[in-house]
C-alpha cells in the first residue's frame, strides 16, 4: 500500500466516521484500514483520529491533515488525467475570501451557474470586511477592495470601484442637501474603520479631474463602524453620509431609499485585484475560478 493510498483511506475512514464503514466501502479488511491510518499517524508524530466505542472523530490535527489531503489527492487527479481526451472536470476544493458586499451583491447570486458547470468543486466562501492572511489561513485566492501593501502575493489588477456619496431621504430632510465642501461642517459623517480606535481621516474627495489628488475634510460623527452591512444601515437609519463603492449602493439609489450627494466631489476610485500565492504552478481550479471572478466584475469596475 502506497502513501497515496493510505491517504484515500484515511479521508474515507474520516468522511464516514467508521473504520468499519470505510473497510466497507473500499472493500478492505478492517484490520488493513485501521494499520494504513496508524502508519500515518506514526510518520506525522500525531493523532489523526480519537477512536471510541460508538463513533471516530477527527483530532484538530486531523482536520488539518484531512483538508491538506483532500487538495493534494484533488491536485494528484488533476495532474494524472491533464494528458487525458476530454478531461475537462475540476475537483477538489477552493478556500477563497472577498469584502461581504462583494460575494452577496455580485459573486454569490451568479455562483450557482459556475457550481453547475463544475459540480466537481467545493468551494469555501469566506466574506468578511477584515483583511485575512492568505497564506496563514489557508485560503487559495482573496478579492481585496483598496490599496495593496507590500507583499509577496501575486496580484492580478481587476480595475477600480467608482465610490458614491449618499444620505437617507430622512436625513437630507434634517440637514439639508450639501451643495459644496464648505456645507459639510453642519453635517455628520458616519465613520468607518477597519480597526475600531483609530483616528478617521474624515470626508475624501478628489477635485474633478484630478484622480491623484486626494484630499479630506474633517467631519463630525457620532457613530464608527468597522463592517459594511452596519456602515450601509447607519445611512439608512438617517445617522450621517456613507462613501461607499457604487455597485454595493445601486438598488438603494435606484429605489431611492439613498440619494447621492456632492457627485463632483467622490471619493478617489478604489482598486480591486485578486491575490493569490507566490507558486509557480496555479492548480487548474484555482485558475478557472479567477478567471470567473474577473469576468463578472468587469461589468461593475471602471478600466
Amino acid at each position: 500500500m502506497d502513501q497515496l493510498d493510505a491517504l484515500r483511506i484515511f479521508l474515507r475512514v474520516a468522511d464516514m466516521a467508521s473504520f468499519t464503514q470505510a473497510a466497507q466501502s473500499l472493500g478492505l479488511p478492517k484490520a488493513s484500514i485501521s494499520m494504513a491510518v496508524q502508519r500515518l499517524e506514526t510518520q506525522l508524530g500525531t493523532r489523526l483520529l480519537h477512536r471510541t466505542t460508538r463513533r471516530v472523530q477527527m483530532t484538530p490535527d486531523g482536520q488539518t491533515f484531512y483538508d491538506r489531503s483532500k487538495d493534494l489527492l484533488a491536485d494528484i487527479e488533476e495532474l494524472q488525467g491533464m494528458f487525458k481526451q476530454g478531461a475537462l472536470q475540476l475537483q477538489g476544493r477552493l478556500r477563497v475570501d472577498m469584502p461581504l458586499g462583494v460575494a452577496r451583491a455580485i459573486v454569490i447570486p451568479q455562483l450557482p451557474a459556475f457550481m453547475q458547470t463544475h459540480p466537481g468543486l467545493q468551494i469555501e466562501l469566506s466574506s468578511t470586511d477584515r483583511r485575512i492572511d492568505l497564506v496563514r489561513e489557508g485560503f487559495d485566492c482573496v478579492l481585496r477592495v483598496g490599496p495593496l501593501g507590500d507583499s509577496s502575493l501575486v496580484a492580478r489588477p481587476l480595475g477600480r470601484y467608482r465610490m458614491i456619496n449618499c444620505a437617507s431621504p430622512a436625513y437630507l430632510a434634517a440637514f439639508g442637501m450639501p451643495q459644496t465642501l464648505d456645507d459639510l461642517s453642519r453635517h455628520r459623517l458616519i465613520h468607518y474603520a477597519s480597526a475600531l480606535g483609530g483616528k478617521p481621516a474624515g470626508f475624501e474627495y478628489t477635485a474633478s479631474g484630478q484622480d491623484d489628488t486626494v484630499q479630506f475634510v474633517a467631519m463630525a460623527g457620532a457613530l464608527t463602524v468597522n463592517n459594511s452591512d452596519a456602515y450601509q444601515a447607519a445611512c439608512l437609519a438617517g445617522l450621517g453620509l456613507i462613501q461607499v463603492p457604487e455597485p454595493g449602493i445601486k438598488p438603494l439609489l435606484a429605489s431611492g431609499a439613498l440619494v447621492e450627494v456632492l457627485p463632483q466631489f467622490r471619493a478617489a476610485p478604489m482598486p480591486v485585484s485578486i491575490l493569490y500565492g507566490n507558486r509557480r504552478n496555479v492548480s487548474r481550479r484555482l485558475q478557472v475560478f479567477m478567471n470567473w471572478l474577473g469576468e463578472i466584475m468587469q461589468p461593475h469596475l471602471q478600466g
